[in-house]
Formats: C-alpha cells, structure tokens, sequence
C-alpha cells in the first residue's frame, strides 16, 4: 500500500543524505551514485501521498505500488549494507585495536565492497527508472503532505442517526444498563472539573463491536427520555469542525434546520440560549479527536448554564480521546458472546425457523461465527452474506477463508471499518508518529492467530531490528522506550486487548480480526506456516513465522530468497539443515527466533548473517557454546539466550558486539569471563536468570554505566555484593531481583541509581532482612514491589521523602504486611501518601 511506500521511501531519502556525506563515501568511490539514486527516490516518494489518495480505486496503481515497495525494500537492504561495513571499521580503528581484532575482521574487500554495492546501486536505480517511466506514474501529482481529508474520511461519511429497533439488537443488556444507571442519576464521578455540571461517560473500543447501537438503545430507553429535558444526536466522525458540530448540535437542539448564513458567532449564542437551564442529554457518536483545545471550544459551549445531571455520551475507539474529554471513567465494551453471536447470525444467515431445516449449514454457521471473535459487525456481515443460500459449497468458502482474503481489494464491509482506524495512525500530529505507528502496526502481521498471549519487550525488539524505531522525533529518547511508546500509542487505538502490566513489560492480545486487517495491508508480505501447509505464496515474501515443523517448512523455504525475519515457535522436529539453509538462502535476515531449538552447536556460518539485529535461542536446554564467529555481528542489538541451561562458554571477543542493546542470559558458569558481558556499553537490558552455578557479577563494570533495566533471577548462588566497588551515577530505571537467598542487604552500589530509578522489585529473597536507609533518597522512585521476604520486618524511616511513588506492593512478608495496614499498622505512616497499598 502508498501509505507504506511513502515512509518507506521518506526513510531511505534521509538515509541515503547521510550515507553519501560520509567522507568514506568518497573513498569507496559511490558518492555521486548515492546522491543520483536520492534524487530519483525522491521524486517518486513526491507522488505517494497522491498515489496513497487514488489507489483504492484503482487496481493497475495498487499493482506498481507493490513493485515500488518491493524495490524500495531492496534498497534499503543495499543501504544496510553500508551501515554494515561502517560499524565493522569502527571496531576495526577504535582505540586499541590490536593486530589479532584487524585479522578478526580482516574478511572485507573494500574494492569488492565498490563493485558489489555500485552494482546494485545500479540495479535499483534501473528499476525505479522503469517504474518511474510508467503512465502509472504520469498520472501522479505532487503532494508533499496529508491531505486534510482524504479516503480515511470519505469511507466514514455515512451519518449515524439515534434510532435503533430494540428488538433487532441481541446481547448487551448488562452493558446498556449500567449506561442507563449513569444516565438517570443526578450526580456521579464522572462530573465535575473543567466540564461544570457535565458528565462525558464515554463508550470505548474496536470498530464493529457495536458501540454506536448500544448508544441507540440507550438513548432510546424509555427511563433516559424520561430523564432529560432535550436529548440530542450528533455523528461526529473523523473531522472534528467545531463550526459544522455547534451548527448541526443546535438544529437538532430546535429540531428545525439552522440557515447557511449564520456566522460562527451567532450560532455559539443561538446555542448557548437553546442549552442555557437544561438538563440534556448530547450523544457524541464515533469521535476520533484528539485536539483538547478543539475539544474545549465545543464544551465551552455546551456546558454553559447546563444544569447538574446534563449528561455528554461519547462513543471512540481511542482511550485518549475519552482523557481529553475529561472523563473520569470509560466504559470499555468488550467482545459479544458466543451465544449472543450466534443468535445473531441466525437473525442474518437464516429466514425464521430455516435453520433446524439445515442442521450440517448451522454447524458450519458455528465455526463461522467463532471466526468473527465476538465482533458483531463481522457476524452480521458475513451472516447476511449467506443469507437464505443453502449451498454448502458457499459456506465452506466463507468457513474455511481468512476475512482478510474474503474482503481483499477493499470489498465488504468488516476490514473497511477496520481499516478506518488504520487510516487515522497518519493523522497523529502531536508526537510526530504517523508513519511509524503504521508500519509497527503491520509489523504484527506476524503474530499468530490462536496464540493467547504475546509480550511488548518482544514486539519492540521487533520493530527495532527492522528500524521502525525512530528516537530523533522524541527528543532522543533510547530505542525501547520510543518502542514502549508505540506501543501505548497502538493500545490506546484499540489495536491490542487484555493488556496486562508485568512491570518489565506488558502482556497483550490482537483480535484476530485485527490480525486480518493487517494482514490484507501487508499484502503477502509476512506468512505463517502451519501443519497444514500455505497456499498462494509470494516470492516477495520478507517475513516468515512458522508454527508446526513438517515437511512443508522445507518446501516453503527454497521458494523464497527476501526473508527478513524467520520465527520459529517451536524447533523441537527441526534440524541443524533448516538454519544452514536459512544462513545460506536469506543473506539480509534481520531476526532469527528459534524457540526450543535441541541444537548443542550454533553453526559458525552464522557469520554471514551480517544484517542480524536480533538473534532469539530461547530455550535450547542442548546448546553448550556459542561459536566466536557471532561476535562479528556488528549489527546485533537483541540476544536472548535464557533458558539455555547447559551454555558453559560465551565467545571470548564479545566486547566487539558494539550494537548489543538487549541481553537475556543463562548460563552454567560460575563467573563471567573477561572481554564478556562486563564490556558491553552499549547494553540497555539485562536479565541474568537462572544461573543456578554464577557467584558473582561481572568483574568489569562498564555495562552498569548505560543500563537502563537490569532483572536478575533465580541465581541461587550470586552473592550481589562487589568488593572494592565504587559508586558512580547509573541510569538505571527498572531492577528486579528476585530468587536470590544469598542477598541480606541491598548492595551498596545500587546507590548509583538514587536519580534515575521508576521501579524496584524485590521477590523470593529469603533472607532479606532490612531495606537501606538510603532508599528515602531514590526520589524519582514510582513502583516499590516486596514479595515472599519473610524476614524483612520493616520500612525504612522517611519514606514519606519518595513522593513519587504511586505504586507499593507487600506481599507474603507476614510481618511487614502487618506493620504496614492502613491506619493501624505501625509502618503505615511512611507509605500513607502513597495512592495505591496492595497487600496482594
């Protein structure tokens, strides 16, 4: 899709300006062919936003959109291959680079290196000439921005009304009538602020789950008409123009239509008049907003003069939309139930009593419905797509097809109010995240189906190894916590569900028919291989998970040679001979996830993987050692080795892995070698888990310096404590230390993060015995967790000083549970500030 190729391409533009004013650059001898190659991408990403415009109502567009961003990815894996070679120099000129470092990584040409690159500089310039050349192209305007309404908008124009037939609507009884309950009472929490006597109750969550007809049947509700003295509908879509709104607020207000006339300032006054001692009830349905100044426009005008219990009903798919509204508290709609969705199916698929006529149709008509996840526009849509047809053959195809292939090309009705959503993520303006957001969001097209849980650290890490992060629109702010940002960014569109926060991270869901959405927006990008084989696969394939071995998995294999990304769920059936075809086939892979691998030997033929951002051993309880070749991995930023029980030895030039950012590790070894985890200072995350043998940390500590989340577990021989240690300033935010008998007393060099660190977690330490007096330092402290510590009796004094904390957790510290009860306990004055006190 254009509005993949457009910041794909705004990408590349900005990352061929700084690649061709390296001075090195000239020495390769490409500098004037990276500056032609610039300017032919930049006049075609001029025209993408047009193409973005026109493209859905056009096959022949969408079709050279799709070789266009088959090129741009091909360039960027030519541009990565100087990024490549620049990090490889840096470690070969740094400071003390000995002879056996430059022999290390003396396998580059740099005159191969021109050939090589000039010619596939050449390549991508040919092919982007030829695209170029195309009447596609000659039809395309330049646009160099948004346009300010656009298909996003006109796909949504269709006015909602406040009618709804009761008896047409099956489930959400529970929910209308804790709506109604909110109504009809005089004064509620949801009151009060900057709204006055308004309450704004707002109704959120994902597109087609029906919030606009619960809005119906309680607007509609015989005890709401009652209740209000004017109530009034107002479909607000995407376009939030408080001119139109306050205009057609007021006609519906005299019920009569207002004159075209009028200007802005005499309809505010008209409004203000019609509202001013009345107890109403405005129904805001479908906003998207999230302008609070535009916001404040409008309820300046509606609250003036309102009397107490006026009541604004909002329905959105954005949690921030109901914030800048000032709502107190959402009512977060979940998914219909089974039983609901299949009543409501039979409503649409079946005439009155057919289906006992079609007992084998009902029972495919259950697995359809399960296909829907609780959505009701999607049973409704797919159930009146069969409506009355008793051909089983229909049924099969709809039972046995993804949405995303039913609807492809835009038809139906499910993706498009999906994808409505999808389309917004180019409207955000104030944290400058547009295209990003869009391709995190296709990102997931990898994310299985029927998996229950998936965890942010590992999609951020994700997005990271493919370069979607981008910290310089932050204010620089470190990779992950630009990941954390999207992340909460996507979640608050609705876009993930059932997030839970784990402290170290969070663990979420997608609905699957989010999955379908952004499956139809990668277009054969990404692939999920299972038991049962794949059908229709692309060559242009970049990503590829794969879910149940078998011999398929071989097969789908030699039909591709993009691959960027190779997600292995579980390894246990598959041998050294699928990564050796991996290592040998996909040259620009970017992630390699081999979960429960049984492999005692990495091959050292990974070296060629020169690309590698995140390599994932997960598990592998058979691997014993890592081959020294993985340490030419200069661009490896994500290593995670935990649960690999038997590792004895790490490769012995490690300090050369200067892209490392993340580091999970197990490991049998009683201590750290040196040149190891000690040197690595470009190290963000570390976890050291399990390490039943280790007895001490790192003896260089050079890493501490640029941690930002350090978790230890499970190490029941580590003595924390680090002779002769000096305390420095860290930058640590998160540390977790948890199954570690030998710690009696937080160690002393924890001091270094008294500014920095937001969380400590501290579990299963049996013999923990007092917290430091120091801790009333650690001001910038927002989440304290103590559980299972049985010897630790009390707070330490002063604990009012830590006034950022909002979170305390004490659980099975029997003793200190009981000092620290509210109001009671004797430790209970050095935490009464704190909002919220769990004792479980």
């Amino acid at each position: 899709m254009a509005n993949l190729a457009f910041p794909l391409a705004s990408r590349l533009v900005e990352k061929l300006a700084s690649i061709a004013s390296e001075e090195i650059c000239l020495a390769w001898g490409v500098k004037v062919d990276l500056q032609n190659l610039g300017r032919t991408m930049s006049t075609i990403r001029d025209v993408l936003l047009d193409a973005e415009e026109k493209q859905a109502r056009n096959n022949d567009l969408r079709s050279w959109l799709r070789q266009l961003k088959d090129v741009f990815l091909d360039a960027e894996d030519l541009l990565d291959e100087f990024e490549c070679e620049a990090l490889r120099t840096q470690v070969v000129r740094g400071s003390g680079t000995t002879r056996k470092v430059r022999r290390f990584f003396s396998r580059s040409n740099p005159v191969a290196f021109r050939l090589r690159v000039g010619h596939g500089i050449k390549d991508i310039r040919e092919r982007l000439q030829k695209l170029k050349d195309d009447k596609n192209f000659a039809d395309l305007r330049t646009v160099h921005h948004h346009p300010h309404l656009g298909d996003h908008v006109r796909e949504n124009m269709n006015t909602t009304h406040s009618f709804v037939r009761a008896s047409e609507v099956i489930g959400r009884e529970t929910e209308k009538n804790k709506i109604v309950d909110l109504l009809i009472i005089q004064g509620d929490d949801h009151q009060g602020g900057d709204n006055g006597n308004v309450s704004v109750i707002p109704i959120v969550g994902l597109g087609g789950l029906g919030k606009t007809t619960l809005a119906q049947l309680v607007y509609n509700d015989q005890r709401v008409v009652g209740s209000f003295d004017l109530r009034m509908w107002q479909h607000v879509s995407v376009e939030f123009d408080v001119t139109r709104l306050t205009k057609e607020i007021l006609g519906s207000a005299l019920g009569t239509k207002i004159s075209e006339g009028l200007s802005m300032d005499q309809l505010q006054e008209q409004l203000r008049d019609a509202l001013r001692e009345k107890k109403f009830l405005l129904v805001l349905d479908d906003v998207w907003n999230e302008d609070r100044i535009k916001w404040s426009e409008l309820r300046d005008l509606l609250i003036e003069g309102a009397k107490v219990g006026t009541k604004i009903l909002v329905t959105t798919r954005n949690i921030s939309v109901a914030s800048i509204m000032g709502a107190v508290g959402n009512i977060n709609l979940d998914v219909l139930s089974f039983e609901d969705c299949l009543s409501l199916f039979v409503k649409c698929a079946f005439k009155e009593g057919q289906e006992r006529q079609h007992p084998s149709l009902y029972e495919m008509g259950k697995d359809i419905v399960r296909k829907c996840g609780g959505v009701p526009l999607a049973v409704k849509t797919l159930g009146s797509q069969l409506y009355s047809k008793t051909d089983e053959r229909q049924w099969k195809l709809i039972r046995d097809s993804e949405i995303w292939e039913l609807e492809r090309d835009g038809a139906g009705h499910i993706l498009p109010a999906l994808r409505l959503s999808y389309n917004q993520l180019q409207r955000i303006t104030k944290t400058c995240l547009q295209s990003h957001l869009k391709q995190c969001l296709v990102c997931c097209s990898i994310l299985p189906k029927n998996y229950i849980k998936f965890y942010s650290s590992e999609l951020i890490n994700h997005w990271m190894a493919h370069g979607l992060l981008e910290s310089r629109d932050h204010g620089n702010m470190e990779w992950e916590d630009v990941g954390e940002l999207y992340f909460k960014e996507l979640w608050d569109r609705s876009f993930f569900q059932n997030v839970k926060d784990y402290t170290f991270g969070y663990g979420f869901d997608m609905h699957d028919l989010i999955k379908d959405l952004v499956q139809s927006v990668a277009q054969g990008e990404s692939l999920i291989v299972d038991s049962a084989g794949t059908k229709g696969i692309s060559e242009n394939v970049r990503h590829l998970t794969i879910l149940k071995s078998g011999q398929n998995v071989s097969t789908t294999l030699q039909k591709l040679n993009k691959v960027r990304t190779i997600a292995l769920e579980s390894c246990e059936n598959i041998d050294e001979s699928f990564l050796s075809t991996c290592i040998s086939r996909f040259k620009y892979l970017r992630l390699l996830k081999l979960t429960n691998a049984s492999w005692e030997l990495l091959p050292s033929s990974i070296v060629s993987l020169k690309h590698l951002r995140s390599l994932d051993l997960t598990a592998n309880e058979r691997i014993t050692a890592l081959p020294n070749s993985i340490c030419k991995l200069q661009s490896l930023q994500t290593l995670n080795l935990c649960g690999c029980v038997n590792l004895e030895e790490f490769p012995r030039d490690m300090i050369n892995l200067i892209s490392l950012r993340w580091l999970e590790l197990t490991t049998k070894q009683s201590s750290f070698p040196e040149n190891g985890v000690g040197c690595l200072t470009s190290l963000r995350f570390l976890s050291i888990w399990e390490c039943s043998n280790l007895m001490c940390l790192p003896r260089d500590t050079s890493y501490l310096a640029s941690l930002r989340t350090l978790i230890i577990g499970n190490c029941k021989q580590l003595d924390l404590v680090m002779e002769n240690y000096q305390v420095i300033p860290l930058r640590l935010q998160k540390l977790g230390i948890i199954g570690v008998p030998r710690m009696v007393a937080l160690p002393e060099w924890f001091q270094g993060a008294t500014n920095t660190l937001q969380v400590l977690v501290i579990e299963d330490c049996e013999n923990l015995e007092a917290l430091p007096g120091w801790l009333r330092s650690f001001t910038s402290l927002r989440r304290l967790i103590l559980n299972s510590c049985p010897k630790l009796l009390s707070l330490p004094e002063e604990m009012h000083r830590l006034t950022a904390l909002t979170d305390v957790w004490i659980v099975d510290c029997p003793d200190l549970e009981r000092r620290c009860q509210r109001d009671t306990g004797e430790d209970w004055p050095k935490i009464s500030h704190v909002p919220n006190v769990y004792f479980e």
